[in-house]
């Protein structure tokens, strides 16, 4: 049988600079300070919210 290959990963934390949500990755962010979640963009660029309708209901959006 053969053996599988161990991969190490480093895990980087970040944290969203508008709802303070921590997120892991194992990629390593070019410009850590300008993330922000899907939600928080979303809050910021209210013309581009293309989500379905039911996606906006369960997340209480308007």
């Amino acid at each position: 049988m053969a053996k599988r290959k161990k991969r190490d990963f480093k895990i980087y934390r970040y944290e969203c600079t508008m709802t303070a949500e921590v997120y892991k990755t194992t990629r390593q962010a070019p410009n850590p300070d300008d993330l922000v979640s899907v939600n928080a963009y979303y809050e910021l660029h209210p013309e581009e919210d293309d989500r379905p309708e039911t996606v906006k209901k369960q997340l209480g959006v308007e």
